[in-house]
């Protein structure tokens, strides 16, 4: 028998796993899906109508590589009338080969989302970014021709629907947006797409996110990549250009967002483990902290006047501060247990940040202390690294070593996934 609390317990639960899926896909870019076909010349040729039927645009994993050639090539909407080309300063040699295939999805799925100015610039932008710098990759690692693929770029934009309450990206309509994409990509082969469209797709994807923890989570049970949250580079530029180069940091340890201060509430009780809370608690009234709760649109130049910047845990383990603090040359505190970072290649976390564990943050003044008498100016000096600066940035046009220098290198490791390659080997 099943009491009404434990029917509200199984309620809870439910919802709970379901909003981690749901947050999953609110933090998750853009699909790259594997070429998981087979190159079948037994298949008959297809008729002339079959050439125009329309909503054709991706493959089913069973499918015969004819049938996906006709499917691949149905264009539907060109986006170079929204992003005019603009040649990459890139090496694309580097990469193996690597070839990409873009989807052209019809505007509702992407670029009309950018009518609203702000999903250019936000943390979650780029997915626009992205799309942008492959589309400029023409030639190079981008691809016409899906035959030679090896990776197709499904560009939805699933963050730029914003909450009118507090104006964060609101994840309500990302489950629907994305299996309509998956739908109308599967189209050609309705008998093989799945009911719900989409786990299928995502178990034979390499997921692009900013979601990366060490331990179980729903986000992590896909191939994926974990990409740096998107700070536009234009912003930053502007930041350092108004900060004198021989002005001293003057505040010495900052943090600047949401504090719960009442740990009974539902925020206080979940929200940032307490981590927050308790860096208020503790610190609050200590000088040495600049902690401050509410918002300012100029914060960027608090980060470029302070030694150390608190990084700490909110909804998610991962924080856009931690980009904005290493581009604008303050030690980055990292406060979130398990957390992956993005491009550990490019970027040797441990020799440019601070990783405090959350139980220790009541001796995070102790901490910070130690380190600045012992081994801050060594780790001051790593964060002056351009290059490292540089492969957290998605610059577009793209450039060496940026952020997406870095997913097309970390892709390029990848070519395993790519049936294409496979085929070829046997040839």
């Amino acid at each position: 028998m099943i009491t009404h609390k434990q029917r509200r317990t199984e309620k809870g639960l439910c919802f709970k796993h379901y909003f981690k899926w749901i947050l999953c896909f609110s933090f998750t870019l853009y699909f790259l899906v594997s070429f998981l076909v087979d190159h079948n010349q037994e298949d008959l040729p297809l008729s002339p109508s079959s050439l125009s039927r329309p909503n054709t645009l991706l493959t089913n994993p069973k499918t015969k590589f004819i049938a996906s050639h006709v499917v691949f090539e149905s264009k539907i909407h060109d986006h170079t009338l929204i992003f005019p080309p603009q040649r990459p300063n890139i090496r694309t040699d580097v990469f193996n080969n690597l070839k990409i295939y873009v989807y052209d999805l019809p505007s509702k799925f992407n670029t009309d989302w950018l009518a609203n100015d702000r999903c250019s610039n936000h943390l979650f932008a780029a997915e626009e970014a992205l799309h942008k710098a492959l589309l400029s990759l023409e030639g190079d690692v981008r691809t016409k021709d899906p035959h030679e693929a090896d990776f197709f770029f499904v560009p939805v934009y699933v963050s730029c629907n914003f909450s009118t309450v507090n104006g964060f990206p609101a994840i309500g309509h990302a489950r629907s947006l994305i299996k309509e994409a998956i739908d109308l990509v599967s189209a050609q082969y309705p008998n093989q797409a799945t009911a719900d469209g989409v786990p299928r797709i995502l178990r034979n994807s390499i997921v692009l996110q900013t979601f990366g923890v060490t331990f179980k989570h729903p986000c992590q049970e896909v191939e994926n990549v974990v990409i740096p949250p998107y700070i536009s580079p234009v912003s930053l530029h502007k930041t350092q250009k108004n900060i004198p180069v021989t002005k001293e940091r003057d505040i010495r340890v900052f943090f600047r967002g949401k504090m719960e201060i009442h740990p009974r509430n539902i925020s206080g009780r979940f929200y940032s483990k307490r981590v927050r809370t308790e860096i208020w608690r503790s610190y609050g009234s200590d000088r040495r902290f600049y902690l401050q709760r509410q918002r300012f649109a100029g914060y960027q130049s608090e980060i470029a006047r302070s030694v150390f910047c608190l990084c700490p845990l909110g909804w998610a383990p991962w924080s856009p501060r931690l980009v904005e603090s290493v581009a604008l040359g303050c030690v980055p505190v990292i406060i979130a247990d398990g957390i992956r970072l993005p491009f550990p290649s490019a970027v040797r976390w441990p020799d440019i940040s601070l990783t405090v564990a959350e139980r220790d943050v009541g001796k995070l003044g102790e901490i910070l202390e130690h380190v600045a008498e012992t081994n801050l100016s060594v780790i001051q000096k790593n964060l002056e690294d351009p290059s490292v600066k540089r492969a957290l940035l998605f610059n577009v046009p793209p450039q060496e070593g940026d952020a997406t220098w870095q997913v097309l290198e970390a892709l390029s490791k990848k070519l395993h996934r790519s049936a294409a390659r496979r085929s070829n080997a046997f040839l």
